[in-house]
């Protein structure tokens, strides 16, 4: 790879994270590009090329496999590569009652959304402290606030994220190494559909992913330890407000079903 620094984007085909890339791409990063379908890693390498990314590697990984994150390290260690900048977003959900879901798919989603960010955190972070500087940053998102019932498993582990995340900042806090956490509320991604709930009230009143992306790429520059998009921190200063009990009966109204009747 060229001289130019270099960022690792896991979830790096769609969503949230497809946008940063697209602004790390504008910049001339050179770019790590992690995802498990190499048709969209080739795909979006091409189109980030196009935008004026450097060099791009595609590693079409799972990190729902516990030892996904190793591999991915590995990779990037034995071409020497030196990661800059680390972007966790690989993510999922999955709605339903809890008594009602999939177990599997539920400790896949603990894999994912904690185990391989704990994991990559770890690898890249010691590299980054011996080489004097570096930024990471974490998806977590408005549910670490809110315990969500039909969501319990993904706002648990971004409960888990934001908690992970502050106390690595305050650990780095004499170091040149930052840590963002990105907390975005309901996205136009393809969340809703993957975790199989495209017919709630949240995937109905969502924000655009570009601007998410915009919001947290620009604290994670300056070092900022949260970037909140629109309409989050008013969300997080109430829930402040209440007990957990009554946060959570407020976010289930938001898992219930939109009602169309009115639409054309």
């Amino acid at each position: 790879m060229n001289s130019n620094k270099t960022v690792l984007i896991t979830g790096a085909t769609s969503g949230i994270g497809f946008e940063l890339a697209r602004l790390f791409a504008k910049e001339r990063y050179n770019m790590i590009l992690v995802s498990r379908d190499i048709e969209k890693l080739e795909e979006t390498a091409i189109i980030l090329t196009n935008e004026g990314a450097s060099d791009i590697i595609i590693i079409a990984k799972d990190l729902a496999v516990w030892h996904a994150a190793a591999e991915i390290y590995e990779i990037t260690r034995k071409r020497g590569i030196k990661i800059d900048v680390l972007v966790n977003d690989a993510g999922m959900g999955e709605f339903g009652y809890f008594s009602d879901t999939d177990l599997e798919k539920e400790l896949d989603i603990i894999q994912l959304n904690i185990s391989s960010v704990v994991h990559l955190t770890k690898l890249y972070l010691r590299d980054m402290i011996k080489g004097r500087g570096g930024k990471i940053l974490q998806l977590a998102s408005v549910a670490a606030y809110q315990p969500t019932p039909r969501l319990a498993v993904y706002a648990a582990t971004k409960a888990f994220v934001l908690s992970f995340s502050d106390a690595l900042g305050a650990e780095l806090r004499e170091t040149n190494v930052t840590v963002t956490t990105l907390i975005p509320g309901a996205t136009d991604t393809d969340f809703f559909h993957k975790a199989g709930m495209e017919h709630t009230k949240a995937a109905h009143h969502t924000e655009d992913p570009a601007l998410v992306a915009q919001i947290g790429y620009k604290a994670l520059m300056k070092g900022e330890a949260h970037a909140f998009a629109p309409g989050v921190r008013q969300e997080v200063f109430k829930s402040s407000l209440l007990p957990n009990r009554h946060v959570a009966i407020m976010a289930e109204k938001q898992m219930e079903e939109e009602d169309d009747s009115n639409e054309d």
